[in-house]
């Protein structure tokens, strides 16, 4: 049966791509460090079950040291010139976005036939993990597509791949890091903490002042941390599973989707959520490193108040 373990083991081939490319990009003085961060995280995905707590948590430290002692760079190397590039734009044109449409596509019709048809009774493939597996399918199926439609060089989609890597650098794993962060925290009892804090001040069938603070609590967690996931276990200990749930009798389903979404307002507004919002503007060449933040502002603040109304009417009153 094919499940997330298989994802993980070409993940890890992925990223082991990545160490190859940047250990072959001469043009880079720091490509060793860089080689050494996505080996490192191929390692993890692949044997990451086998070295247990204490052994993943040595391996952050490493990730974590090779980053911090700006051990990471990145080159200029190129497998295209920008001339071969824009000849194969104006002769393909729109075309392009093939492969890349053919990712979502095979997740999004994979599931449904998965899930309605016949196919569900193979065993092939772990109901629980189906859309993920087919997901990672799609890149596979795009890949073999792009190679076979562009004929492009054979280790342009690792020369290709790890320069984008590392354009973005240790950015790229902040996600997974920092919802590691938020199970460390909600594991500590921060959220059962501020849950006391909050039971103590909200009064006794207030909805809409819970809903509120747990909405505004997502956010400021998310501008704090950098990322909604790592938020999200300590404001559902808090607030979301003893009070609104439990206590108000929300629906879970609601309370949890939606508070997400509320912390997501918190991501388009805070330099903390690097692989979003300054990774982008270093990308752009934006004079203002915070530009990307002050145009999403407009959007965050009326999806912020748009989640509160959900929050409220379909999670307790529908």
């Amino acid at each position: 049966m094919i499940n997330l373990h298989w994802l993980y083991i070409v993940s890890g081939v992925i990223f082991a791509g990545f160490a190859l490319g940047s250990a072959r990009d001469e043009t880079n003085p720091k490509r060793w460090g860089n080689a050494a961060f996505w080996l490192l995280l191929a390692v993890s995905l692949w044997f990451g079950d086998f070295f247990g707590d204490i052994g993943n948590g040595v391996l952050v430290l490493a990730l974590a040291g090779i980053a911090g002692m700006q051990l990471i760079g990145r080159g200029s190397k190129q497998s295209t010139t920008p001339e071969e590039r824009e000849k194969s734009s104006d002769r393909h044109g729109n075309r392009l976005f093939i492969p890349a449409l053919i990712i979502p596509f095979t997740a999004f019709v994979g599931t449904l036939l998965f899930n309605y048809t016949a196919a569900k009774g193979t065993g092939l493939i772990d109901p629980k993990s189906v859309t993920l597996v087919l997901f990672g399918a799609g890149v596979l199926i795009a890949l073999a597509v792009e190679y076979w439609w562009l004929r492009p060089p054979v280790l342009s989609a690792i020369d290709e791949g790890s320069r984008l890597m590392n354009s973005v650098g240790w950015a790229a794993v902040l996600p997974q890091m920092l919802a590691a962060l938020g199970v460390i925290f909600a594991t500590a009892g921060v959220g059962t903490t501020i849950g006391a804090i909050v039971g103590s001040i909200i009064p006794q069938g207030s909805i809409f002042l819970a809903v509120l603070l747990y909405a505004f609590g997502m956010v400021v967690f998310t501008m704090i941390m950098g990322n909604a996931f790592a938020a999200f276990p300590v404001m559902a200990a808090a607030i979301g599973v003893p009070i609104l749930i439990h206590q108000d009798g929300g629906n879970p389903a609601v309370i949890g989707a939606v508070g997400m979404l509320s912390g997501f307002c918190g991501t388009l507004m805070t330099p903390m959520a690097a692989n979003f919002n300054i990774v982008p503007a270093a990308l752009l060449e934006l004079k203002n490193q915070n530009g990307v933040i002050r145009a999403q502002v407009a959007t965050a603040i009326p999806l912020l108040i748009a989640n509160l109304l959900i929050l409220y009417v379909a999670g307790f009153h529908l």
